[in-house]
């Protein structure tokens, strides 16, 4: 636009000096005779005019060359940056990424072996586990629980009927936890959508592969009581309208819900559908409800989880026996253990990608059980430079030996009793003897009970993880290695247990792989930084999110308060109730279940 400008500027300046024939600027003078002028002046002001235009001309044509250059220019620059961006996100990138970033190689039996004799003789700084957590969380007066207003606001929404609109049907899937986090937020839909629900039902996994049904894993009966005047809760649909379907539920046609959907699209969406149908099928229904609902109904989720889901009799039995007997053998400690969930069965080690100390033998095991159980889903050719990138990023699961050296650097004495929740260790006996050489009181589900008392459980991993969830919740001291649905509803469980304190050892694998990866390091550097690892996870273990009015985004099931504070000072019943695990009329000691089998 400026370059027109100027030509037009120009072409009208040349114009006016071969009219006027003076400076094109100037006013004109008035006019007067017209004086003879020869021919080679006027050829002489026509050249001087085609000069002027030339020269214009070359001026124009150098401009937009430069303009055009410039342009140019900006946009290889733009192409540049892209492509950069591209690269640094795409594939070539990472190619780029795999070979100049630095990796870990497995070699903490090596750190071990030179580092035993120091970690032998050091037993003169042990913790005492009743002294372990420093920081203490300042209760607060609570509120009113707003129980009694959580019961009057359900079905109070407008333009719902006063009675239920109809029937809810969820199936529950995935592992024990995943299960129990789908039945919370059913029992929450059904109190969004003044509906009865119907006992969910389990789906058959095809990692876990246990049949188990809701009664065989929790009390039917304690469930359907607790949750009465909030939520009713039926075994199985009325007989004249499963007669609708051939008496078969998965006959009735199910809605597909977005994950995390709010309250309001139960509302506007599924609410008319509940009403015209009579009964709705949700399938699947893991994590089909956001975590920020309103304040009643996320108080159902709390009573759902913290009261009316308690284990079945089998398990609550043998779980006590189980919990008096780590008691038992903690006599050096007061009656209190530490609880550890290692996640190092195979299907784990083989997931994460991550290699250890068998060479290529096991790199090739990994393989194959990958194939096998996950198809092509990880046809791969970087697997190695994934493998040493996963574990220097804090992405492998903890070797029973690297969780052994942190807890002995943090100051666990070998006469800690330990117990160890697991499923079916990879090359247990290989992997467990170094964790065992460092705390010889060393104890499992399979070695505290009797073959005939764990026969019963034996091909249910559900249930073998709630004896484990039970023995884990009681121990004084709990270290998760790697994360995943076990450890997040135990920490919140804990939590509202102690008061808003988790009590749980979060280790950061990135700082732990460093310093194992240093065959440098004294044993008293290393013990330095362990003991600056469990105060840091000492004081986020008493953290609670700050939660402002409907903006939850934590898990409530993993941070409970503070909308389920309210229960815990609104029970009177004792710490068992609580816990809704155990028997309820056990009478506590010292915060926990009597010794005597």
């Amino acid at each position: 636009m400026a370059i027109n400008t100027i030509m037009k500027n120009k072409t009208y300046n040349v114009v006016n000096s071969e009219g006027s024939g003076g400076d094109g600027n100037s006013s004109s003078p008035p006019s007067s005779p017209r004086r003879q002028t020869s021919g080679f002046s006027q050829c002489r002001r026509r050249l001087r005019s085609k000069v002027q235009l030339q020269y214009f001309r070359k001026d124009s044509l150098a401009a937009g060359i430069f303009v055009r250059r410039n342009i140019q220019f900006l946009l290889l620059l733009f192409f540049l940056y892209f492509s950069g961006l591209m690269m640094c996100v795409g594939r070539f990138s990472d190619f780029l990424r795999h070979s100049r970033e630095p990796t870990a190689i497995y070699k903490s039996h090596v750190l071990l072996e030179k580092l035993w004799h120091d970690i032998e003789t050091d037993n003169s700084t042990a913790l005492e586990l009743s002294s372990v957590w420093q920081f203490k969380r300042r209760m607060k007066v609570q509120k009113p629980c707003p129980v009694l207003a959580t019961r009057r606001r359900l079905g109070s929404v407008e333009g719902m009927s006063s009675g239920p609109a109809g029937y809810l049907i969820v199936e529950a899937n995935g592992g024990l936890n995943q299960q129990r986090s789908a039945i919370c937020n059913a029992v929450a839909v059904a109190g969004i959508l003044n509906a009865v629900l119907v006992i969910p039902s389990f789906g058959y996994n095809s990692v876990w592969k246990d049949p188990s049904e809701f009664r065989d894993i929790y009390d039917e009966d304690h469930f359907i009581a607790t949750l009465e005047g909030y939520v009713k809760v039926v075994k199985e649909l009325p007989d004249e309208l499963i007669s609708k379907y051939d008496h078969n539920i998965t006959n009735i046609p199910h809605l597909r819900v977005e994950a995390w959907a709010p309250a309001k699209h139960y509302l506007g969406e599924v609410y008319p559908v509940l009403q015209e149908q009579g009964v709705i099928r949700i399938a699947p229904f893991a994590n089909r409800l956001a975590m920020n609902v309103p304040s009643h109904i996320q108080l159902l989720r709390c009573i759902t989880n913290y009261r009316a889901l308690r284990f079945s009799a089998p398990i609550t039995t043998l779980a006590q026996k189980l919990v008096n007997r780590m008691i038992e053998r903690s006599s050096m400690t007061g009656g209190k253990y530490v609880s550890i969930h290692l996640r190092f069965e195979e299907d784990m080690v083989a997931f994460s990608c991550c290699l250890y100390d068998g060479g290529d033998a096991e790199k090739s095991e990994m393989h194959s059980f990958r194939e096998k159980g996950w198809k092509g889903k990880f046809k791969r050719k970087d697997l190695d430079f994934v493998a040493g990138r996963n574990r220097i990023d804090g992405k492998c699961p903890l070797t029973p030996l690297e969780v052994g050296m942190m807890l002995r650097g943090m100051g666990f004495g070998s006469h800690t009793s330990i117990y160890l929740a697991s499923g079916k260790i990879y090359k247990g006996e290989q992997h467990l003897a170094p964790l065992l050489k460092m705390f010889p009181l060393l104890y499992t589900k399979e070695s505290l009970a009797t073959s005939d008392e764990l026969a019963p459980f034996q091909g249910y991993s559900s249930r073998l993880a709630a004896l484990d969830y039970t023995v884990c919740l009681f121990s004084e001291v709990f270290v998760t290695s790697h994360g995943g649905n076990f450890p997040h509803f135990l920490m919140g469980h804990r939590r509202f247990l102690f008061n808003g304190h988790a009590k749980t050892i979060r280790p950061d694998k990135r700082i732990l792989v460093g310093l194992l990866e240093n065959m440098t390091i004294s044993w008293k550097d290393f013990k330095d930084d362990m003991e600056a690892m469990l105060l840091e996870s000492d004081r986020k273990g008493m953290m609670i999110p700050r939660v402002r009015k409907f903006n939850r985004k934590n898990s409530i099931y993993a941070f409970p308060l503070p909308e389920c504070d309210c229960l815990q000072s609104h029970d009177s019943r004792g710490i068992n109730h609580t816990l809704n695990v155990l028997d309820p009329q056990l009478e506590p000691t010292r915060g926990r279940i009597p010794v005597s089998d």
